[in-house]
């Protein structure tokens, strides 16, 4: 049991031989001797008629013996009182005595003399009494034994430590920890919250060493579900779960696919398995009406990644499809995956000749932050960002947080002129047209050429959280905003995490940016009109 000594006091030992010298003064003394709440019949000033714990016919000669150990003028008068009444002396009466003794040695203006053997037949009195002490005595008494300056390693402090233990409930055995193979291994580390401190390698190892039967689909959903959540992009295991998928393709549902291929999209990685898109085409054929939901959440994936397949679009955009889940709770969230589904169909399909999303059933994709840029808002740069170009540029000639159609949130925004002039943005239309009026085919150019007086240049913040941990690749839902954005014609500056943490405080950022516009071909103040 640990105890604080209140005021940065001495230690135990030296403590004790301050007490017996009569050296440490009141105020000291009363620093020492705080006490955590305790019940007031025990320590407390007394009050006549008060009754000990428990009442009883004892209780006047109780009650009388108490108010004799807070009246002792002196250490031998508090031993005589405890050692003369022994059928009187109940277990809260130590307390009471060792208080009374911390005040007497605190005493003003001279403290009663201390004999060694008086403080000795003390300790041994309690010492031989303490075994019929309930908890809260033993740790008064241990606590102002302490604090007295009784030594940590003396019989008195040993005693009532050793009885405090003794009152402990005993720890109950460790579980018997069972034989885990390899699928079982893997589930329970996956299972475990500190998984993420072990090693990679270890994962892989319970992957390999476990038998077929044992990867079940609640293990690869576990280890596909741990990759997507900490964005680890390891190409051994994602290949396992490509192959599990395609080998119990026809036991496996929508909802359950939908799980496993979820870290492919995130951490935009297309498996080498070769049927790896055939077996999700003939899920999607299969189950594709049975759980919307589940269904759109695997073609959301496929986005990601640019592998789309023509029949599950024609499903997802049919009309009776559109109507079955328009009174569905989850009604609103599928359609802004069918909108964003349309959006990829507008600008990276340009074979596609099925049915589209009606205008009327469209929603925007991402109004606002994605929930990962809210969360770390305050890890983020955007903030410092801001600030610079307000600097550089002035307020009036950038845009924050715009939404453009058909729906993605933009960093920062900047109208330019074709000579190359930063334009006050409220005196341009910032957004391009959507659907854009010619379809660029397959990529976006890096320069893009429009008709337009002014073209648009979003600045892109790639913060660390935008990549795969321990990489250098873009998420998915990241790569595929640039993608789509650069393809309506939005000319993209990215500022990647490792040169904005280089920039040491804003004139440097400045500095850092003014490189950046300049570097394409950006002009602004006096000279940039």
């Amino acid at each position: 049991m640990e105890l604080a000594e209140p005021g940065g006091s001495p230690s135990p030992n030296s403590m004790l031989r301050v007490l017996l010298s009569a050296q440490a003064s009141a105020a000291r003394l009363s620093g020492l001797l705080l006490l955590p709440p305790v019940q007031p019949c025990y320590l407390g000033p007394s009050k006549w008629g008060d009754r000990p714990p428990g009442g009883g016919p004892h209780a006047g000669p109780v009650q009388g013996l108490q108010r004799l150990l807070e009246q002792a003028r002196s250490p031998g008068e508090l031993l005589r009182w405890l050692g003369q009444n022994p059928t009187k002396v109940r277990p809260h009466h130590y307390p009471v005595a060792l208080r009374r003794l911390g005040q007497l040695l605190g005493s003003r203006p001279q403290p009663p003399p201390v004999e060694q053997a008086t403080l000795q037949d003390l300790s041994q009195l309690i010492i031989r009494n303490c075994p019929s002490f309930d908890i809260h005595t033993i740790h008064v008494c241990l606590h102002l034994a302490v604090l007295l300056g009784f030594p940590s390693d003396g019989p008195l402090v040993c005693a009532l430590e050793q009885e405090r233990r003794f009152r402990l409930p005993p720890k109950p055995p460790p579980p018997l920890q069972p034989v885990l193979r390899g699928g079982q291994r893997l589930e329970a580390a996956l299972s475990c919250p500190r998984f993420l401190r072990y090693p990679r390698q270890h994962l892989i190892r319970s992957l390999a060493e476990a038998r077929p039967e044992e990867l079940t689909p609640h293990v690869m959903v576990l280890l596909a579900q741990h990759l997507a959540r900490h964005r680890l992009r390891e190409p051994q295991l994602l290949e396992a779960i490509a192959h599990f998928l395609v080998v119990q393709e026809a036991q496996l549902n929508s909802k359950v696919v939908q799980k496993l291929v979820l870290p492919f999209g995130r951490l935009n990685y297309l498996p080498l398995e070769q049927q790896f898109m055939p077996c999700l085409e003939r899920i999607l054929a299969r189950e594709a009406g049975l759980a919307p939901l589940a269904t759109v959440n695997i073609l959301m994936s496929l986005c990601q990644l640019r592998c789309l397949p023509f029949r599950a679009l024609h499903f997802v955009f049919s009309p009776g499809f559109i109507n079955h889940i328009s009174g569905t709770p989850h009604a609103l969230i599928v359609r802004r995956y069918l909108s964003l589904l349309d959006t990829a169909v507008e600008l990276e399909l340009p074979g596609y000749r099925g049915p589209r999303l009606p205008r009327r059933q469209q929603v925007p994709i991402f109004p606002q932050p994605l929930i990962t840029d809210r969360a770390r808002c305050k890890y983020s740069h955007k903030d410092i960002v801001a600030e610079g170009l307000r600097q550089l540029l002035g307020e009036e000639k950038y845009r924050q947080d715009l939404t453009v159609p058909p729906g993605y949130c933009t960093d920062f925004l900047l109208c330019v002129s074709s000579s190359g002039a930063v334009l006050p943005v409220r005196t341009q239309d910032p957004f391009l047209p959507y659907p854009p009026r010619s379809c660029l085919q397959g990529q976006a150019a890096p320069q893009p050429t429009t008709r337009d007086p002014a073209q648009r240049v979003v600045l892109m913040l790639r913060e660390r959280w935008h990549f795969c941990r321990d990489g250098r690749v873009l998420l998915g839902s990241r790569a595929l905003r640039e993608r789509h954005l650069g393809l309506m014609g939005y000319q993209l500056l990215p500022l990647p995490f490792e040169e904005l943490e280089s920039q040491r405080g804003l004139p440097q950022l400045k500095s850092y940016l003014r490189q950046k516009l300049q570097a394409l071909g950006l002009r602004w103040g006096p000279e940039g009109g």
